[in-house]
């Protein structure tokens, strides 16, 4: 695939031809060929509003229209209320709502969990035996828990056991930007190896993280450790982690919408991979992840 200007990209039109060449072209049995849109899935949307500013998006049914736009298969929606609200029963419950109401075809709820909070084993059985969810989000850094806390051990047992997928928000917003009276540091992943060691079950999609630094290099050998790449950077910034991190453990992930949605899509193209990588990390990757969902 060829590399564009930066600049170009911000106009529409060549951001959907950027899109468009996301197809692959299948050969016939009769030598003809013809063009297929690939399978994507999105592993990292957000629904409802950000709750210090407002986001393009951030109403469900233009988050969903973008969605289809770009022919995404499926986008699997955490909630913006899980950071802050104490009522998690509810955040959960006007989630599935949401995902009901404007694409059950396409959005797939992700509940939050916060095991600082009061009976939250019994958010984790509604997530899964009531709402039929694939997976929780957790938001480590905002609830106010470290990685070697026994209840985040505990929580990923209990989700083992249910055979769900956990995603975690290393970051939701880079520490520049954050409001003065709300600073949150990106969750240090340092305990995470060990604490998968002792959870072999377990899987863990770390979400919103630049993929860098000591504390992933100790992750990349540890099983059951995902990335999604919403935070990568740099041309060819998608394929270096894909070559870095073991075979299957990187998925397509947007943060959509607090970051620009065909950011993502550009950083894929710009990043030459091959047909099976490119397969690996926008469909087959996330589907294997849910594949062993009991629901």
């Amino acid at each position: 695939m060829p590399t564009l200007d930066r600049r170009e990209l911000l106009h529409g039109a060549v951001a959907a031809s950027v899109v468009a060449n996301l197809s692959t072209a299948v050969v016939a049995e009769d030598g003809s060929a013809r063009s297929v849109q690939r399978r994507v899935i999105d592993t990292n949307v957000s629904l409802f509003r950000w709750p210090f500013r407002r986001l393009p998006l951030d109403e469900t049914g233009e988050l969903v229209a973008k969605l289809r736009s770009h022919s995404i298969e499926q986008a699997w929606a955490g909630s913006f209320e899980g950071l802050l609200h104490r009522d998690i029963a509810g955040v959960n419950s006007r989630l599935v709502e949401a995902c009901r109401a404007h694409g059950d075809d396409l959005l797939f709820p992700f509940g939050s969990v916060n095991p600082v909070l009061p009976d939250w084993e019994e958010d984790l059985r509604r997530c899964h035996e009531e709402h039929r969810m694939l997976g929780v989000r957790l938001h480590p850094n905002y609830h106010g828990y470290t990685l070697d806390d026994p209840r985040f051990e505990r929580l990923m047992r209990l989700a083992a056991e249910r055979r769900l997928t956990v995603q975690l928000a290393a970051a939701m917003e880079d520490t520049r930007t954050q409001h003065p009276l709300l600073q949150v540091a990106d969750v240090d992943l340092t305990p995470l190896p060990e604490m998968l060691k002792r959870v072999p079950e377990a899987r863990v999609v770390v979400l919103n993280h630049k993929v860098t630094g000591a504390e992933v290099m100790q992750l990349l050998n540890t099983p059951g450790a995902y990335f999604d790449m919403s935070r990568v950077n740099a041309t060819d910034g998608v394929a270096r982690v894909m070559r870095t991190v073991p075979k299957g453990r990187v998925v397509f992930g947007t943060h959509a919408p607090f970051l620009i949605y065909e950011s993502a899509m550009i950083k894929v193209y710009e990043s030459n991979l091959t047909d099976d990588e490119d397969s690996s990390i926008l469909y087959e990757n996330a589907k294997r992840l849910v594949s062993r969902a009991s629901v």
